[in-house]
């Protein structure tokens, strides 16, 4: 890890409550940065797992504050434009600027693609790629404004580059916010502004879906293999992830932009 390579900056992390955005909201405090972190902190209406609660967000309100830095956390849902523009002027007020925008909130659920109930795809496409798009609406102003750059960080998966069985409407939401990523890109860099994705495999945040499971063993000799690693470890750990993360916030990843970073243990070999 290098020491204070986010010395200085602000970053804004969704989905901060557990997983990911937590450890992402922790690596970028350990490296210099304060959080401005927010959560929805509900299950979803059509996942099969338990969502983030109140106080697993006030665990990563710890955990920053264990690093020596400033964090604003607030419940708000990323598919509510009025609450993130208003937790970014929040956040803007009491930190005084903003210059990393991760964009992690979403969920998973799994079935075949004919089988998916309308609900479940419409919720599915609302929080991952309109609730991001929604966060972009909310913050790329303000990184315009500034005039200083920024790094934004969206959040993907290796759905987000293969057609995954029992996940077409996940694959969509995740392919869609890869689209979004590159335009961005394209617009931005003139203001300095770099955009990219990361694309995880499996990792441990407790948002595996149960039926996705049961579909994987059914169909193990057939569809299973898509799901196979290259290296040794089994599944990444959320820290993995936030390490990526925190490369392309920091300078270090200055001339990357519009670019698709897989964190999957090389399942894209195969």
């Amino acid at each position: 890890m290098t020491p204070n390579r986010l010395a200085g900056k602000v970053a804004l992390i969704t989905g901060a409550a557990r997983g990911q955005g937590r450890a992402e909201a922790v690596r970028l405090a350990s490296e210099g940065a304060d959080i401005i972190a927010l959560d929805n902190c509900v299950s979803a209406e059509t996942t099969d797992y338990e969502g983030p609660t109140e106080e697993d967000l006030a665990e990563t309100v710890r955990l920053v504050e264990a690093q020596d830095r400033r964090i604003l956390a607030r419940k708000a849902d990323i598919r509510d434009l009025d609450a993130l523009q208003e937790l970014v002027r929040d956040g803007v007020a009491e930190f005084g600027h903003l210059d990393v925008v991760v964009a992690n909130a979403g969920i998973c659920s799994g079935n075949w693609s004919w089988e998916i109930p309308v609900e479940q795809w419409r919720e599915t496409i609302e929080v991952n790629l309109t609730g991001t798009f929604l966060t972009m609406k909310a913050t790329v102003p303000t990184l315009i404004e500034q005039g200083t750059g920024g790094s934004i960080v969206i959040t993907s998966s290796v759905a987000g580059l293969r057609g995954l069985p029992f996940l077409a409407h996940y694959a969509a939401s995740k392919h869609g916010v890869v689209g979004l990523a590159k335009s961005m890109a394209n617009e931005l860099g003139q203001h300095n502004i770099r955009v990219n994705t990361v694309h995880p495999h499996g990792v441990m945040t407790g948002m595996m879906p149960a039926r996705m499971g049961e579909l994987i063993v059914e169909n193990a000799t057939t569809l299973g293999p898509i799901f196979m690693q290259t290296l040794p470890d089994p599944i990444s750990q959320p820290e993995d992830i936030a390490a990526a993360v925190a490369f392309l916030a920091s300078d270090d990843a200055r001339h990357i932009t519009g670019v698709q970073l897989p964190v999957d243990l090389g399942t894209l070999l195969r």
